[in-house]
Order: C-alpha cells, then sequence, then structure tokens
C-alpha cells in the first residue's frame, strides 16, 4: 500500500503508478518521493490561484509549457480539475512529439477528457489556434533556458491572470556577460561579481529571475519569489509567483532598463521587453 502521508486524499493511485511515481506495488522509492513532494509542494501554491480563478468565472484555462511528461498537468487535473463540472481545461505544451503521444494516451486511459497535448514549442504555441486567445494561469515548471522567457511572453499575449515559473538552465545572460566581461573590467569594479567563471554562471542565473520579475511588474503584476522545496530535493527550486494586479508600470520599467544598461546587457532589452 502507499504511504498515506504522501498521497493527499482523492488522488488517483493508478495515476501515479502510469507516471512511475508510485510502483506497481503502490510502493515509494527515494527519487520517487522526492518527486511527489515537490510536484504536490507545487500543487499547494496553485491550488489557492485556481480557486481565485474560479471565484470570478467557471471553466479555467491552464497551459502548463515544456510540459515533458506532464507530472505538474496530470497532478493538477487529478486533484483539481476532475471534479469541475465545466469547461475548465488543461494545455501541455511540449516540442516532443514522443512525450505528447505518450500523455494523449494517458488522458485516454484515465478518461481525463479535459485535457490536450499539443507538439508545438513554447514560441511556437502563441500563435497557435489550438489555444484560446486568453488563458487564466501559466505555468513553467523547469523550462530550459529561454523557454521560460517565451512561456512569459506567451503569457503576456494570452492576457494571463497568473503565472507560474520554476526557471531552469538560464544560460543566454550569462554568456553575454562573459562575452563584454573584459572591455567591462576595466571600467567598472562591479564586474568583480562575475570575473570567474563559475560566478559568471550563477550571476548570470540570478540577474536573469531578477530581469523577469522587473519585466512582469512592468506590466503590471505583483510578483513573490520563494522555495518551492529544500535544497535537499532540488538545486531549481526558485518559484516566482505573478499575479496581474494591473499594478504602475513606470518604476520598475525604469528599474529594468538601469540594471540593463549597468550590467552591460542592453543588447538584452528585446528579450526583456516592456510596455
Amino acid at each position: 500500500m502507499p504511504e498515506k502521508h504522501a498521497i493527499k486524499p482523492g488522488q488517483s493511485v493508478e495515476l501515479l503508478k502510469e507516471l512511475h511515481i508510485l510502483t506497481r506495488d503502490g510502493a515509494l522509492n527515494q527519487d520517487s518521493r522526492r518527486k511527489l513532494k515537490q510536484v504536490n509542494h507545487l500543487y499547494q501554491f496553485i491550488e489557492p490561484l485556481l480557486k481565485e480563478v474560479q471565484r470570478d468565472h467557471s471553466g479555467i484555462t491552464l497551459a502548463d509549457h515544456g510540459a515533458g511528461k506532464s507530472y505538474l498537468g496530470f497532478i493538477l487535473y487529478d486533484l483539481f480539475f476532475k471534479n469541475q463540472d465545466d469547461n475548465s481545461h488543461i494545455f501541455g505544451i511540449e516540442a516532443r512529439d514522443e512525450l505528447v503521444e505518450r500523455s494523449r494516451a494517458l488522458a485516454d486511459k484515465l478518461l481525463f477528457s479535459g485535457m490536450s497535448f499539443l507538439p508545438l514549442s513554447v514560441a511556437d504555441s502563441i500563435c497557435s489556434e489550438a489555444i484560446p486567445a486568453v488563458v487564466d494561469i501559466v505555468t513553467a515548471l523547469h523550462a530550459c533556458d529561454n523557454a521560460t522567457d517565451d512561456a512569459i511572453l506567451f503569457a503576456l499575449k494570452k492576457k494571463a491572470r497568473f503565472i507560474v515559473l520554476v526557471p531552469c538552465c538560464q544560460a543566454e545572460v550569462a554568456a553575454v556577460l562573459r562575452k563584454n566581461k573584459a572591455a567591462a573590467r576595466a571600467s567598472d569594479s562591479l564586474t568583480e561579481l562575475w570575473r570567474h567563471s563559475l560566478h559568471t554562471r550563477e550571476f548570470g542565473s540570478h540577474v536573469t529571475n531578477v530581469l523577469r520579475c522587473l519585466q512582469l511588474e512592468a506590466h503590471g503584476y505583483q510578483v513573490t519569489v520563494t522555495e518551492l522545496v529544500g535544497w535537499e530535493h532540488s538545486m531549481k527550486n526558485e518559484l516566482i509567483i505573478a499575479s496581474f494586479k494591473d499594478l504602475p508600470r513606470r518604476r520598475p520599467s525604469e528599474r529594468l532598463h538601469e540594471l540593463l544598461q549597468t550590467l552591460g546587457l542592453s543588447e538584452m532589452s528585446h528579450r526583456f521587453f516592456t510596455p
């Protein structure tokens, strides 16, 4: 039997087996226990957002970018969406055809009719006619490198009320910092923050997420940043939640462009665009 403290009430044991989070006899090993904790912990952050949208209107739409095997989408559907008697829908967006087909087969097997899986890159999904013009919630869990930025662009285009991001493998900013390092060191001691290669990578990752938060704020979102789980479970655990509140935009936009200029990243203004 599965460990009772690890399984939420009403959670499908069959789904957890299909996702290989539980073994066929319902057991949890160390790796699967970690995966289950991560996804269930993320659900605790997303459930209040789903309920807030639900108070405003029925028929929630959620797009999950870089879905992979759609762990997150399936868990969300199982714990929340399957009990909704409306037109609520989850769109899983994943570029790898084999993972899309696998997710489609699993959704059919479990009778999760409110799930669709699209073989698209995050960037291509922005123009896809298969996705509604407005999406309530956008998630991107470990979407690599600039796929997280494409997910932000998607969310802005779709006028998402909530955006939930767990960024991963940010390399683009670090590459620009590295390219401009020699020239910058001659005039600014601030570059000591990323002089060494390890620091360039780590500082670039940190700056990327700071810029993303400022970009979201510059579009009227309220942003919170926290840990998804403890460091013992994952090194990629920064959780960014943006809620559209139509907040003032000028100050964060100014700060964003000042930071890009200060760090020698002005050439990346197109990536972190503001209104």
